[in-house]
């Protein structure tokens, strides 16, 4: 499993934390980078609060063939259901 966080490089660059093993990839730039993918992994996605940015990448790499799914209410609900992070 890959796991990528798009969220909006804003949010990213004020953010201090980032799930474990996650890599970020810039969403409005998704075209430079969706075919750097697996395809034959699945790969997670989440942004700020799980709404356009993580819907509108999930979308597009599905399109292309590949398994993604995003984290329902992005790294929020991820921290407040106590979900583990690590220091950028």
């Amino acid at each position: 499993m890959e796991i990528i966080d798009v969220r909006r490089k804003s949010d990213f660059d004020a953010a201090d934390s980032t799930l474990p093993g996650a890599h970020w990839h810039d969403p409005a730039k998704l075209n430079e980078w969706q075919e750097q993918l697996p395809k034959d992994k699945e790969v997670v996605l989440y942004c700020m609060r799980g709404g356009a940015a993580s819907h509108e990448v999930v979308d597009a790499l599905q399109a292309s063939g590949i398994n993604a799914r995003f984290i329902e209410g992005g790294i929020q609900a991820w921290l407040e259901a106590g979900g583990n992070v690590q220091p950028k």
